[in-house]
């Protein structure tokens, strides 16, 4: 799958969540042959003045690219400068990628992210700038439209195209759905019947053969998986096998769930203050275990912890017990 310039190995990729998908799990991903890993959303104000916070949202590893970076704002002006100004200097990103489906309020509330899909005249000057100001891909990531009476996904998905957008990726819901309900695949299968640019289909993907079927059911050219990947990468090189093979690889034992919950954070204290990082995993670790017998009892016992040291130690004796019990 070709993405402007850019070709990927397959047309998985790794969904941005923010306080999720840092450099350490879009790592891991990427291990597990995800095919593509978007950042968390970055503010364009942060980067145009500088702000420390956002540049550390950016830290991206020759490992887990192909990276795309993704961008939130409503100022054309400011999002272009930016573009051009450092973004197109970063060697290591490449993808940018536009944030117009973030449901969260003090997103919204500034005309930010899922707001955008009420300003149509406002998105194809944003990506009309931002686009010309780019050397790299631009891509947009957008709803089915603000609310069950304003469904705009395929309006929106043609002026990206008009623009210059080189793939756009849908999320079955509207911003007044949130996460909640069913996602609706019908629209991912409309905007890929109305452009030629690649679409990437996204909202309740939580299996491999969830994959599969939207693929089938939708037409679309990729699959973007958020939720279903928390503390479960496998599920990209499960999703590859069932595609691509047709095998149906078994989940992980709950001895891989563990042993994975201690790499990741071990991991991420390279990269991060070592009481940050264990402070951030504690919701890794509960995703890792969610489902395993004494899960409540030792994510109660991790969520008290503060070094890594102990948490590894309470995960080796967590697993321990549950070797013991088979």
């Amino acid at each position: 799958m070709n993405i402007g310039n850019i070709r990927l190995n397959n047309n998985i990729s790794l969904a941005p969540m923010a306080g999720i998908t840092d450099v350490t799990f879009r790592t891991i991903c990427k291990e597990m042959e995800v095919g593509l890993v978007y950042t968390e959303m970055v503010s364009a104000k942060g980067l145009f003045y500088n702000d420390k916070k956002t540049e550390n949202l950016m830290i991206i590893s020759q490992k887990e690219r192909p990276t795309a970076l993704q961008i939130f704002g409503s100022d054309p002006e400011i999002m272009s400068k930016v573009v051009y100004d450092k973004l197109n200097l970063r060697d290591d990103i490449d993808i940018i990628d536009i944030n117009m489906g973030c449901p969260a309020p003090k997103i919204v509330r500034n005309g930010d992210g899922s707001a955008l899909m009420k300003e149509p005249k406002l998105i194809k000057k944003i990506l009309n700038s931002v686009v010309k100001a780019s050397i790299k891909p631009i891509t947009v990531k957008i709803r089915e439209g603000w609310d069950s009476d304003n469904i705009n996904a395929v309006e929106i998905a043609k002026i990206a195209e008009g623009e210059g957008v080189k793939a756009i990726a849908v999320h079955g819901r509207t911003r007044e759905q949130y996460y909640s309900g069913k996602a609706n695949w019908n629209i991912i299968k409309l905007v890929k019947e109305n452009v030629s640019i690649p679409v990437i289909g996204n909202g309740d993907i939580l299996s491999p053969q969830d994959g599969k079927r939207m693929l089938e059911e939708t037409g679309c050219d990729g699959v973007m998986i958020g939720r279903g990947a928390r503390g479960n990468p496998w599920i990209f090189k499960r999703s590859l096998a069932l595609i691509n093979e047709g095998i149906n690889l078994s989940p992980p034992y709950p001895d891989e769930r563990i042993i994975m919950a201690v790499k990741h954070l071990n991991m991420m204290t390279k990269v991060k203050r070592e009481i940050i990082a264990v402070k951030e995993m504690r919701k890794h670790i509960g995703w890792y275990i969610k489902g395993l017998k004494y899960s409540a009892e030792i994510r109660n016992t991790i969520n008290n912890i503060n070094s890594k040291k102990d948490v590894i130690k309470s995960l080796e004796r967590y697993l321990e017990k549950l070797r013991s019990e088979r």
